[in-house]
């Protein structure tokens, strides 16, 4: 595969990834909704934990999922099969061997663990089974998650997206299925298990299918392989290691300072910058191989370019969507929840926690995700501790202060402003900086190319948003419909905005001859 077929690959993985995204969202509202209502406020905080703890599972990586992405764009360019052969056994094997140690681990510090997290007396024993069962899961997946990075650095995302779409709708189907039927929590967390694990063993053969000289051998287990790899995973994996002590210390800080229970309030306000989170950072991670492939073909100018681009469209895509949420984040939650009003802590968790997710978008997902992959892997690492140990100080700090001043109620909310507050920070004062020097411009100039436009073409949402919620025939937002009423409305004059007033005339050209041909309609000659 050439610069041009990995250039071409990009749109094609992140319509896609839009596309899985849209869909995962919705599922997630319905299985959200139905485990919010079905669960106990125990089950659900303690459901909510287990899959957060399985976010701590990339700790076993040791960065070596981004040299497998890395090494199979590199290798491919080269067409090394032999060399992606050693190395992609060597990481497999190494993964069986890490998933074994930890799974048991995890079965022989069950109890404290439990008690770590201050669950019930009444449900100590049932809910450690749980765990168990939970944990050897994920054991089993774990060595396979090797084979969506092969895919991904094949640029054969689009693969990845399609497998991951039809394994959501069997996950949403079990999960939907348990609790109307009633089914106890274990049979729950257990048929998840499997329609999670499920996609996993199809892509190993994908990627298996697509790359017919490379072979997953124990023979090929190489020890010098680790050690060659090692040489950028170490640095990968104490990014990786910062990015999720940033992202997923959340709900360990909660359970253990408030109690497991306020996961839940919790939870109803985050799911939407999760939701938003997830629906926004598609384009960084399909830049990603692309990067690591122009990086092995030393095409430093269309990294530069791809770099910029990537960061405005990021922007674009995810600017209309911050202003709809924050416009209508009561009916969000209420459309996700069914609570007829959202607690005030709720509120303002899902406020704090979107807004932190598009200062992610604007700062760090692009621009990280790619120099990352392009021989920047050392000061990323340096950026990610300092930003991760920052956030953990803060959130700990925050939430016992908001516990003893205000109760346990709003202490929820130190958590989401331990992850701001150094996002914010290193994100304009550091990374910005660092991204304008790389694309050869100044902080301004990159700032007007990729931030400015996104907010002028935004200009007549906000005129639309503003004029619904003066109106006064009724309650902007009231229920449900109004949200998803109103919702569209601002939502397709955000589109049109971005689209005349964001994109400049070469480009609604481009796209529009895209579309067309997409449906089979040629521009007339005469045009």
């Amino acid at each position: 595969m050439n610069s041009g077929h990995a250039k071409k690959a990009v749109l094609k993985n992140t319509i896609t990834s839009y596309v899985r995204i849209i869909v995962r969202m919705v599922l997630g509202l319905v299985t959200f909704r139905l485990l919010f209502h079905n669960l106990t406020s125990e089950q659900f905080g303690f459901w909510s934990l287990l899959w957060a703890v399985f976010g701590y599972g990339i700790l076993l990586d040791f960065g070596f999922g981004y040299s497998a992405q890395k090494r199979v764009a590199e290798l491919s360019v080269k067409k090394d099969w032999h060399e992606m052969s050693r190395v992609l056994s060597t990481i497999f094997y190494f993964y069986v061997i890490g998933a074994t140690v930890a799974v048991l681990l995890g079965v022989i510090f069950s109890g404290p663990l439990i008690n770590f997290f201050q669950v019930s007396a009444e449900h100590r024993e049932e809910y450690r089974w749980i765990m168990i069962v939970f944990l050897l899961g994920i054991g089993v997946a774990f060595p396979f998650g090797i084979f969506p990075e092969v895919l991904q650095g094949q640029q054969r995302t689009a693969a990845w997206n399609n497998v991951i779409i039809v394994g959501g709708l069997v996950n949403a189907a079990v999960i939907a299925a348990s609790l109307l039927l009633h089914w106890s929590f274990m049979t729950l967390v257990l048929l998840s298990l499997l329609s999670f694990l499920l996609p996993y063993f199809v892509a190993a053969r994908m990627a298996l299918t697509y790359l017919p000289e490379v072979k997953i051998r124990p023979s090929l287990f190489s020890r010098q392989a680790i050690v060659e790899t090692s040489k950028f995973s170490l640095y990968a994996y104490a990014n990786t290691l910062g990015n999720i002590l940033r992202n997923k210390t959340d709900q360990p800080v909660i359970s253990s300072i408030l109690g497991v229970a306020q996961v839940t309030p919790y939870q109803a306000g985050s799911k939407v910058g999760e939701m938003f989170g997830l629906f926004t950072r598609q384009i960084g991670d399909v830049l990603s191989p692309t990067a690591a492939h122009l990086h092995a073909s030393g095409d430093a100018s269309e990294l530069r370019r791809i770099m910029i681009r990537g960061m405005r469209f990021s922007i674009l895509s995810a600017t209309p969507l911050y202003i709809l949420t924050a416009v209508y984040m009561t009916g969000v939650i209420r459309l996700l929840t069914g609570m007829k009003e959202p607690t005030p802590p709720m509120f303002w968790a899902g406020h704090l926690l979107v807004f932190w997710y598009y200062s992610l978008v604007l700062t760090h997902g692009v621009f990280k995700n790619m120099f990352m992959m392009a021989g920047q892997e050392k000061r990323m690492m340096r950026q990610g501790v300092t930003e991760a140990a920052t956030n953990i100080v803060l959130s700990i700090g925050l939430t016992i202060w908001l516990k003893h001043a205000y109760g346990a109620e709003w202490g929820i909310l130190g958590v989401a402003l331990g992850s701001v507050i150094p996002t914010f920070v290193y994100g304009w004062g550091w990374i910005w900086g660092w991204a304008a020097h790389e694309a050869k411009i100044s902080r301004w100039a990159l700032f007007k190319e990729t931030v400015v436009g996104a907010w002028v073409g935004c200009l007549p949402m906000l005129a639309v948003a503003a004029a619904f919620h003066f109106q006064p025939f009724w309650v902007s937002g009231g229920n449900s419909f109004l949200v998803i009423a109103e919702g569209a409305v601002v939502g397709a004059v955000g589109v049109w905005g971005i689209w005349r007033f964001s994109l400049d005339a070469f480009e609604r050209n481009d796209y529009a001859t895209r579309i067309r041909s997409k449906f089979g309609r040629k521009k007339p000659v005469s045009a």
